[in-house]
């Protein structure tokens, strides 16, 4: 792998941290495609987002796909907790 980063995303509620963390984790441990890899972890309040990649064109189109999935995610959190 040639082109690698990580990403620390602070997510201060801890079920909200632990369920994002949960949805992604099947994607990353059978990744669609070879060209890049991800892995997460749970580091105090954040999410850390690790990505390598064959290149830099899969590495960004890696980390747009878990970004926008973590949006996602905690936008529909913050609604439904706004619910309740």
């Amino acid at each position: 792998m040639k082109a690698n980063a990580v990403i620390r995303l602070k997510i201060p509620h801890k079920e909200c941290l632990e369920t994002v963390y949960r949805a992604l984790a099947p994607e990353a441990a059978k990744p669609a495609t070879t060209r890049s890899k991800a892995q997460l972890r749970i580091e105090d309040e954040s999410l850390i987002l690790a990505v390598e990649a064959r290149d830099t064109v899969a590495l960004r189109a890696a980390l747009n796909a878990y970004l926008r999935w973590i949006a996602c995610l905690y936008n529909v959190l913050s609604v439904l907790d706004s619910l309740g």
